[in-house]
């Protein structure tokens, strides 16, 4: 029977215990709009190797696990562009791929840590200060309209998000992008507001199993290091908890130490680490 790319990343994923493509490269396998790039190497009729490359320069790689060793990644990275500076990820940073990396020349420039928690140490009393309410993004949008929250959660989020090579910079075409997806659920984005003015918000996400995701949390510049950041947290939690989900995740730039610091304080530990590789400057 011949493999298909469906095929070849269900393999890969079972045999690492870890998927070799990121939730927006798998939609990128079928949704034109994201003007991915694909290339695949074949045995036969079988594809034993692919390579998925977004417009931005990320790429992700995955190899057959019947056919590794064989000259099959070499071939994936004969086919990319290295002058276009492409940036690798390593789901897991598995020992294949770091010793596939080091061959290559390739090095470490960025980390994204995922930590997790189990729930039943999560849920607890959230303390607004005077003039502050939460709602989600159904009762939100219900009071002021659609096109006003999204417009202040844009706002936000690009404040706080400027540095961000992924999440920064959306416009409204990629926020209602983010939202058109299966899991999406109006009542666990949480929204946190001064009166009418948005100070910060809390998008989660559930996934099969009863996994939560704290997907992204986001405070405007002017609320920052006045103590908001805690119950916006705690809303979507307790809203994830509430839910169902038995473990609890997060994913976060590894170099981002105040927020790594505050996720342990919580109780999150690591759990796993995805890696991006570039060519070794010369």
């Amino acid at each position: 029977m011949t493999v298909t790319i469906a095929q070849l990343i269900a393999a890969a994923e079972s045999h690492d215990g870890i998927a070799p493509l990121s939730e927006q490269f798998l939609r990128g396998l079928e949704d034109t709009s994201l003007n991915h790039t694909h290339h695949e190497v074949r045995r036969g009729e079988d594809v034993s190797g692919l390579a998925a490359c977004a417009p931005d320069g990320a790429v992700e790689l995955v190899v057959h696990p019947a056919h590794r060793r064989q000259g099959v990644g070499s071939e994936l990275l004969s086919l990319i562009d290295a002058s276009s500076q492409p940036q690798f990820w390593a789901h897991g940073n598995l020992p294949a791929a770091r010793a596939f990396a080091a061959a290559k020349g390739m090095v470490v420039t960025r980390e994204l840590l995922v930590m997790s928690i189990d729930a039943d140490e999560l849920e607890a009393e959230i303390a607004l200060p005077e003039g502050f309410e939460l709602l989600d993004y159904a009762d939100a949008c219900a009071r002021w309209g659609q096109g006003s929250v999204d417009k202040q959660w844009l706002e936000v989020n690009n404040d706080a998000f400027s540095w961000h090579p992924e999440q920064g910079g959306w416009d409204l075409e990629r926020l209602r992008r983010g939202m058109d997806t299966e899991w999406f659920d109006p009542r666990g984005v949480w929204l946190l507001y001064d009166g009418e003015e948005l100070a910060g918000f809390h998008w989660t996400k559930e996934h099969p199993g009863n996994v939560g995701e704290v997907y992204v949390v986001g405070l405007a510049s002017a609320y920052r290091g006045e103590g908001m950041g805690g119950p916006l947290m705690q809303a979507g939690l307790n809203h994830l908890v509430v839910r169902g989900s038995s473990q609890v995740i997060l994913y976060v730039e590894a170099d981002n130490r105040p927020a790594v610091k505050r996720y342990k304080e919580i109780g999150f530990t690591v759990a796993e680490s995805h890696v991006v590789y570039q060519y070794r400057a010369i």
